[in-house]
């Protein structure tokens, strides 16, 4: 069966979140954290280790990422997070944010095989806990990713999750599904594909086509969706009941975090420009919705689209 992974999403899949998608909706077999970001002093910051309690995480398939160049500051984490009862940990090679690779991490990673190559031989030579990567395929051009594979191939990578872009395209354009094919049978550690796979019938088709594939990694799709790893499985699509409790807790639990529940309303927004797409387009009610500023008129146009909104049909 295709196992399904929800991809990290900074300021969106945190643990209120993950928490309230795992029990309401299911179906994702991995959640990725947003990525910890240790630093010399090997402290994590509040809102770090807030996000990785245990805790926090009763019940939710937790894979923690990391973010950093120094392997000295990941076996740190890897360890800390191991204390914590953490299995596996994951390598992030594959942010393509500009301030993020200019600082040699993320995609910046792959621009220094060598130094790659001696990163990962001290990870694997310190580390307990099982290593995942999440990649991109090089910097400029997707053909870097060959020479990239054979460094990966030369450890044992727990899995190998593959977002088929380099780091100048960021997220435009079409995924270089090609280069992922052809390195099917190249690569030694297990392959998850990641990019673009925005529905239900996107993940069967790609499953279909990639016999060898079992796993596939989903962000926007799942954020639009919640139930989307759940229809996967042959499960049924989200209820208007589901989705108002799942906006329900995470606008409580936004107001929690933030103590405002005005400042509450900005990551609801963001959630709400994928969770629209479940919906038949409402132009006035969209941009009320993003262009309200007062709480009370953004929980009656919310509870107006959650309520009458006309839901678009299923794959």
């Amino acid at each position: 069966m295709l196992r399904c992974y929800f991809a990290p999403m900074e300021g969106i899949t945190v643990w209120q979140f993950r928490a309230l998608h795992c029990r309401i909706f299911g179906g994702v077999d991995r959640y990725f954290s947003p990525f910890l970001s240790p630093n010399q002093h090997h402290v994590f910051s509040k809102k770090e280790l807030g996000d990785v309690l245990p805790e926090h995480n009763e019940g939710v398939p937790l894979v923690p990422q990391i973010l950093t160049r120094r392997s000295e500051d990941f076996i740190w984490c890897a360890g800390d997070l191991e204390a914590m009862g953490y299995r596996e940990v994951n390598l992030n090679c594959g942010c393509p944010s500009g301030t993020v690779t200019a600082k040699g991490k993320g995609a910046g990673l792959l621009l220094d095989l060598t130094a790659l190559d001696r990163f990962l031989d001290q990870v694997f030579s310190h580390v307990n806990v099982a290593v995942s990567v999440k990649t991109r395929l090089g910097l400029v051009d997707p053909e870097e990713f060959f020479a990239v594979l054979e460094v990966y191939n030369r450890y044992p990578l727990s899995e190998l999750i593959i977002h088929p872009r380099v780091q100048a395209e960021l997220y435009r354009g079409t995924p270089h599904r090609e280069v992922f094919d052809a390195c099917v049978p190249k690569a030694r550690p297990p392959l998850c594909y990641n990019g673009d796979l925005t529905g239900a019938e996107d993940c069967r088709a790609f499953c279909q086509g990639h016999p060898a594939v079992d796993r596939v990694m989903v962000g926007r799709g799942l954020v639009g969706n919640p139930a989307l790893a759940r229809e996967v499985q042959g499960g049924p699509a989200a209820t208007r009941e589901e989705l108002r409790a799942f906006h329900d807790g995470l606008y409580r639990s936004c107001c929690e975090a933030f103590q405002s529940e005005k400042n509450a309303m900005r990551p609801m927004k963001e959630i709400w420009f994928y969770l629209l797409s479940l919906f038949e387009a409402d132009p006035a009610a969209e941009r009320a919705l993003r262009r309200c500023t007062d709480p009370v008129e953004y929980r009656a146009i919310a509870g107006q689209i959650l309520r009458e909104g006309k839901m678009r049909a299923k794959n």
